[in-house]
């Protein structure tokens, strides 16, 4: 042999070159080529191993496949790494493979057809029998590819498109990976231990910013973000080569996993707690004998490659339209696989194919209805009930493909999430409807007529988007009340623009921070006072949509604190005016300005005079809205504690005149209506529910002194949410869930005046008589 070669062959097996490495595994190539092409002088029969001592192409390949993938000892998981430098087997024959049949198919299929010449942008026959790829690794973005080299598919000429050329790539990489964990297991560990190595990761709770569609984040709904300074080091698990037949639930706590490996396995299904790994973005599944896959996969939106290369799928579960962010879906190598889901990925891609299971998927059947939860039993029928809705519907604007890409198109529709909107409000018949994200043309064209026709009226303010020139005013969003005229009677109301009222003040005008941070956000609150016609009682309510951004606590808290602020001004004003008479109010119920000319207000039954308060507090107060703010925000802390410390850390190291030197308070004693469900199996845990973020951030206030709970309406069934990732979908229009408070005013304690006591004549009185 010459010592050329004998060199090259010591050299290759000394320092096997990693396959993961762009120029190491094009030289691994030329290698092997070189040496076989040298010394293999025959080829050894595929059914009888080669003696000891044979020929050095046979060798070559013993090399090779022995040392193929090895890396170092870290694991993903944290385990202890095998032994490396495994024993040279100079009579080592590789063992068929059991799909070994579809790779020949596919090398017969390139060998069929002659490569295009140098100078064009094709890939060679040969790079597909290769495997190696110019430019790329398992964990590069994109390789080149042809979507012209053509092949055959039953019998007829068939165009390679860019789509299946990345499947058939994809397919090499996950053969390559499954040869080396036949041998050693756990390759993907192996293969990324430096990467993975004291690089440390997110926080510890899944969250962060949220993805969108093209993989920036999402700016206009919430998303989560950690406080906690404690991070999670690591969000890959490889399990892969080590003949698992199933995977015990225990796995899916690791609900931080971004990346899961359990290819080479003999598993024949995925378990359907698959569904709780809600941030993976990485599945890797192939070589298995996997038949089927739960629907829960759909809850997996985050996905964004999910590889089931030759296992013995047919078919997929219309629940995968959901996964809406999968780039890559690796079907090759399952023999029985639904001939038209397969053509779909081979001509269009695994977008198209996702988005046909996605729209084409039949209506699921409803969840049960959401029940009304009881809290207090055996209320006295004297007791004057109020019944409150609060609801952000989802403006029509904001309910894009583009937001919302696990939803069907259909169920997006505003006629459709309209009609069901509707339909909710009207069947659950409250008092007040609170309503965040109503448009004002949604407002005046569409739910002020439909819901007057229920015995509704309604206001609605926009945002002050709405006054900038050029902008449609009618697509601006706001917040809207609406009430029942037959039982209570409108005696104010009140816009409260944030920007304006905190400009203005004189402890902020003045403040940076305030044009900085608060002025740009257009949010805005409204107030509004209404009596009752059967007792004259009065009582406020109050709407809000606060700023949505996790970063912007500190704005949040200001609003929070403005609305309260005025709403306690609003209440003093009307402590102090003298009440109505009964002729005042029927203009009220029916101004004289929507009056014909010669016509007269209709009659209404009688009113009861109107209740006088001593002070704002005694006043029933309801506070509803859209607060994006968490149980453990300041926000929250405002309304339960009524005072918030001026150093507080979601106020940082902004300032906001007094609000940050004595801090923002209020008088009312405020709660949350839900709190009564807290710790019980009703609990609300979320009110707002997507992909990316799950919980409470909308709520019901009330006054504790004055107002008591009796019903709240409870939570969607648990059951139906395991197979639903997100919000709105065909039965959910919108992507917050309405919430509904029934009440009784508390009957007053006036105080009573006290007579003198009587202790009979005195000395004095009887010597008058």
């Amino acid at each position: 042999m010459a010592d050329g070669h004998r060199q090259l062959l010591q050299a290759f097996k000394n320092s096997p070159p990693s396959p993961f490495s762009p120029a190491n595994s094009i030289a691994s190539e030329l290698l092997l080529s070189t040496l076989l092409g040298h010394f293999a002088t025959e080829s050894p029969s595929p059914h009888k191993a080669p003696a000891p001592g044979g020929s050095l192409g046979q060798l070559a390949r013993g090399m090779y496949s022995q040392n193929h993938g090895v890396g170092h000892n870290s694991r993903l998981n944290g385990a202890p790494g095998r032994q490396q430098g495994m024993p040279l087997m100079h009579n080592y024959q590789q063992q068929p493979h059991p799909y070994q049949q579809h790779v020949q198919h596919h090398q017969s299929i390139q060998q069929e057809h002659p490569s295009h010449g140098s100078g064009s942008n094709m890939i060679s026959a040969s790079t597909y029998q290769s495997g190696v790829m110019p430019n790329s690794s398992p964990f590069s973005g994109h390789a080149v590819h042809s979507s012209n080299v053509p092949t055959t598919r039953g019998g007829s000429a068939q165009q390679i498109t860019e789509h299946w050329a990345d499947q058939l790539r994809k397919h090499k990489e996950s053969e390559r990976a499954h040869l080396s964990n036949e041998g050693q297991g756990h390759f993907y560990a192996r293969s990324r231990a430096t990467e993975n190595k004291g690089i440390p990761a997110g926080p510890s709770t899944p969250g962060g910013s949220a993805p969108s569609a093209d993989g920036g984040e999402d700016r206009t709904r919430p998303y989560s973000v950690e406080k906690s300074s404690e991070r999670q080091y690591w969000h890959n698990l490889d399990m892969s080569g080590q003949g698992l037949r199933n995977i015990t639930p225990k796995l899916f706590i690791y609900e931080f996993l971004h990346e899961l490996f359990i290819s080479s396995n003999r598993l024949t299904s995925l378990p359907a707690g698959i569904g709780e790994l809600r941030h993976l973005q990485r599945l890797e599944a192939s070589h298995n004998l996997i038949g089927s896959l739960p629907p829960e996969i759909g809850m997996c939106t985050a996905l964004r490659e999910l590889l089931l290369f030759d296992n013995r799928l047919q078919d997929l579960p219309n629940e995968m339209g959901s996964l809406h962010l999968l780039e890559m879906l690796g079907i090759e190598g399952n023999p029985h696989f639904n001939p038209r889901l397969r053509d779909k990925v081979m001509e269009e891609g695994t977008k198209a194919l996702i988005t046909m299971l996605r729209e084409q998927a039949p209506v699921p059947m409803p969840p049960p209805r959401r029940e009304s939860i009881v809290i207090q039993e055996d209320v006295s029928s004297s007791l004057e009930r109020v019944k409150a809705m609060s609801w952000n519907i989802l403006c029509e604007k904001y309910a894009t493909e583009a937001q919302f890409g696990y939803a069907p198109s259909a169920a997006l529709a505003w006629e459709h999430r309209k009609g069901i909107i509707l339909e909710e409000i009207i069947t659950r018949d409250a008092d007040f409807l609170c309503l965040q994200e109503i448009a004002s043309d949604v407002f005046n064209d569409s739910f002020s007529p439909e819901l007057t026709k229920n015995g509704y009226r309604g206001i609605h303010f926009a945002r002050s988007k709405a006054k900038i020139a050029g902008m449609d005013s009618g697509a601006v969003d706001g917040c809207a009340i609406f009430f029942k005229p037959a039982k209570w009677i409108l005696l104010a109301k009140e816009c409260l623009d944030y920007v304006k009222l905190s400009i203005n003040r004189p402890d902020m005008k003045n403040q940076n921070d305030i044009f900085n941070r608060v002025m740009p956000k257009d949010n805005i609150g409204m107030v509004a006072f209404f009596e009752s016609r059967a007792t004259g009682a009065r009582i406020i309510v109050a709407n809000t949509h606060l700023a949505w951004e996790p970063t912007l606590a500190d704005v949040k808290l200001v609003q929070s604190a403005i609305l309260m602020e005025n709403v306690g001004r609003l209440a003093e004003e009307w402590v102090k005016r003298k009440p109505l008479s009964i002729k005042e109010k029927q203009m009220i119920l029916m101004p004289s300005s929507l009056l014909e000319e010669g016509q007269e207000a209709p009659a209404v039954p009688d009113f009861a005079p109107s209740q006088e308060y001593r002070n704002n507090n005694d006043i029933p107060l309801v506070v509803c809205g859209d607060f994006n703010s968490t149980r453990t925000s300041s926000v929250y802390e405002l309304f339960t504690k009524g005072r918030v410390a001026p150093d507080h850390s979601d106020f940082g190291k902004y300032q906001y005149g007094n609000l940050t030197r004595t801090g923002p308070q209020h008088t009312f004693s405020m709660r949350s209506a839900y709190v009564h469900l807290e710790g019980t199996p009703d609990e609300l845990t979320f009110t707002n529910y997507t992909p990316t973020f799950v919980d409470v951030i909308d709520y019901i206030w009330y006054s504790t002194n004055t107002l008591e709970v009796v019903e709240l309406l409870g939570p969607p069934d648990p059951e139906y949410l395991k197979r639903v990732p997100g919000f709105p979908n065909w039965h959910f229009p919108a992507d917050h869930i309405q919430l509904i408070a029934d009440f009784v005013i508390k009957p007053r304690k006036d105080k009573k005046i006290k007579a003198e006591p009587d202790f009979g004549s005195s000395s004095n009185d009887r010597s008058r008589n």
